[in-house]
């Protein structure tokens, strides 16, 4: 068995972080830090992408993934490693347009899977933050 330092958290499936709950930049700074390979890119571009739209956001981890929204209006968007992909949740992405191309067994979730050699646009990223902050998000907790 490879021993860690403890301080270095544990990759569960996919290689997902294991991070415990929390809330602020820190926390969700730590899951990016603890993304492995690629990810740890697209991870980080994600936030910055979010933070630079979205000044004021609120962050957190829970579930092992990081969450962003806005205070009072309820959480948008999460992302979790896969295998193979980064899984981005657009929670009130059915109101998104154009809409994000993975749907969901739950009626107002769309999805973006990320995969190592895609291009990420921007510019539909950002429009699609944009839209989310405006809309009703999911309180979740």
């Amino acid at each position: 068995m490879v021993q860690r330092p403890p301080h270095e958290p544990r990759l569960l499936a996919g290689g997902n972080p294991q991070i415990p709950k929390g809330d602020g930049p820190a926390v969700v700074r730590a899951y990016l830090d603890a993304m492995p390979g690629w990810k740890r890119d697209v991870g980080r571009h994600l936030d910055t992408l979010v933070v630079r739209t979205v000044p004021d956001v609120r962050r957190a981890v829970r579930w092992n993934s990081p969450f962003y929204g806005v205070e009072g209006n309820g959480w948008f968007l999460s992302f979790h490693c896969f295998a193979r992909y980064v899984k981005v949740t657009w929670l009130n992405g059915s109101s998104l347009d154009p809409l994000p191309p993975g749907v969901s067994k739950h009626a107002h979730v769309r999805y973006l899977d990320v995969h190592e050699d895609d291009v990420l646009d921007d510019e539909l990223l950002g429009s699609w933050i944009r839209q989310a902050v405006d809309l009703p998000g999911d309180p979740l907790f």
